[in-house]
């Protein structure tokens, strides 16, 4: 295959003996497919229909009001199609822009939204994801190359300059017959019977980290003879986990204990999670393969260190002290930070957040959704809300308008007139039932005395946002969602 975006370009002859070896146009590697041109619109066309085959006996196992459950579809479609999709996203990302590409993923992700939120086929592509609360294809191909492209320091606008906290590279990994195990000790206590019972000698060393109000800090501090020989405060980049300033810590802990020119030492931590890490051999954290590296080191200079995790606020003054250090630490962050390597999980939360801004102006700003928009006018706000209102069937026809509806049925000829039984010039729509037509017009009045809200089309988005009052309304919507569907499947 010869790769050039030339349009005239002979083909090269090349013979091995006297066979001609054939020039092909797109070749497969590892899944992938490549074509001549790197446009890589044959690769995007397989996994597409890929994912099509998959939805097709699926769609017949999931209607609206039996079969496969709204959960059991979101799961297919996030642990199966979206792998599918995105697998090498990295290296065709930039195909993502192309109009060809975006229509194959939204006719994909169209019939898997309409599935898990429940809603009639007619829905839009934005209500339908807006309800579904999965994000666009093409924004998490975009996604998935930035995060691969970040963790191998390619720079992002997104991190302003900073790097992020590579895992270690096998190669640099040390030789598994040449690696420390690492083991640690679960106390209850630190009273003299303990410490007797475990025969602890030496230097005594508590760490620990802490995050407050979006602040970093962690710190160590060093006891001999039940004193306080020396300490150390660190202050770690706002947007570091408390994970990386425990791990941070025992990180110093360990580099102290080999500049220190004791023989013995005893480090005591509250974080399980990092003592965890530590325990287990060949992992890739850079903070972690550094402690074990120092933990290395002591022992070749003929060191002994022990381990113990000891639960945090028992009343050992050596944790209590780290403990308070630490929080200084977070509390007085200056400029000089000892460490700021970005973590992949705030990284990926950066990228996601970005992600959902593009989202939010393309759900605004779009033509369809309409109906769903009053009450959902922000994606980004109502993400959560739609997740923990978990909208059933009904619910999910009142707040698109796509149902048993006059005005919406007649669109398909399933009914003579969209005129409502009130007044045949007035379209029956979900909005007229809700908020103007007189059928309604008690229940109407009943509602607003107990949820103190007018019901108008403009306050519909504040209403369904308010958690105490949401559940009336939603109760009140869904009987005229049942009705109108009785009344217009009798007729």
């Amino acid at each position: 295959m010869v790769i050039t975006r030339r349009r005239n370009l002979s083909s090269p002859l090349i013979r091995m003996g006297s066979t001609l070896i054939h020039v092909t146009n797109e070749m497969k590697i590892l899944g992938l497919l490549i074509d001549n041109k790197l446009s890589f619109v044959s690769h995007v066309k397989a996994v597409s229909q890929k994912a099509l085959n998959i939805y097709k006996p699926l769609a017949r196992s999931a209607k609206l009001y039996w079969g496969l459950s709204s959960e059991i579809v979101r799961t297919i479609y996030t642990s199966v199609i979206e792998p599918i999709i995105l697998y090498a996203a990295s290296v065709w990302a930039p195909s993502v822009r192309k109009k060809s590409v975006s229509r194959q993923f939204n006719t994909i992700q169209r019939g898997f939204a309409q599935k898990i939120c429940k809603s009639y086929r007619t829905v839009s592509l934005h209500a339908a994801l807006a309800l579904a609360g999965i994000i666009p294809l093409d924004l998490r191909v975009k996604e998935m190359a930035q995060i691969f492209e970040a963790k191998r320091g390619i720079a992002n606008e997104l991190l302003q300059g900073k790097e992020v906290e590579k895992r270690i590279s096998f190669l640099e990994m040390t030789h598994p017959a040449e690696e420390i195990n690492v083991d640690f000790i679960t106390l209850e206590d630190l009273s003299d019977t303990t410490i007797k019972e475990h025969k602890m000698e030496g230097l005594f060393i508590f760490t620990d980290g802490s995050k407050t109000e979006e602040k970093v800090g962690a710190a160590m501090t060093c006891w001999k003879n039940g004193r306080e020989v020396y300490c150390q405060k660190f202050c770690l980049a706002s947007y570091c986990t408390v994970f990386q300033s425990e791990m941070y810590a025992l990180y110093q802990a360990t580099k102290y204990a080999c500049n220190s020119g004791v023989s013995k030492i005893n480090i005591f931590s509250d974080s399980r999670t990092s003592l965890e890490v530590l325990k287990k051999p060949g992992h890739t954290n850079p903070l972690a393969f550094a402690t074990k590296n120092n933990l290395k080191i002591f022992a070749l200079k003929g060191g002994e260190a022990r381990i113990f995790w000891i639960r945090s606020h028992v009343g050992v003054q050596g944790n209590e002290r780290a403990d308070i250090l630490a929080k200084q630490a977070a509390k007085h962050t200056t400029d000089a930070l000892d460490y700021d390597k970005y973590p992949i999980a705030y990284l990926k939360s950066t990228i996601r957040q970005d992600s959902a801004k593009v989202w939010n102006t393309r759900y605004r700003d779009g033509g369809t959704a309409a109906i769903t928009k009053l009450f959902f006018p922000d994606m980004i706000q109502s993400h959560r809300l739609i997740r923990e209102l978990k909208l059933c069937p009904l619910q999910v026809q009142m707040v698109t308008g796509h149902g048993g509806f006059a005005h919406y049925l007649n669109k398909f000829k399933r009914k003579t007139s969209p005129g409502c039984i009130c007044d045949p010039e007035i379209n029956e729509t979900i909005v007229h039932l809700l908020v103007e037509c007189p059928r309604y017009g008690k229940a109407r009045f009943e509602l607003e005395q107990r949820i103190g809200v007018r019901i108008e089309k403009e306050l519909l988005s504040s209403i369904i946002a308010k958690k105490e009052i949401s559940h009336e309304f939603i109760k009140y919507g869904v009987k005229i969602v049942k009705d109108a569907l009785q009344r217009n499947k009798s007729r």
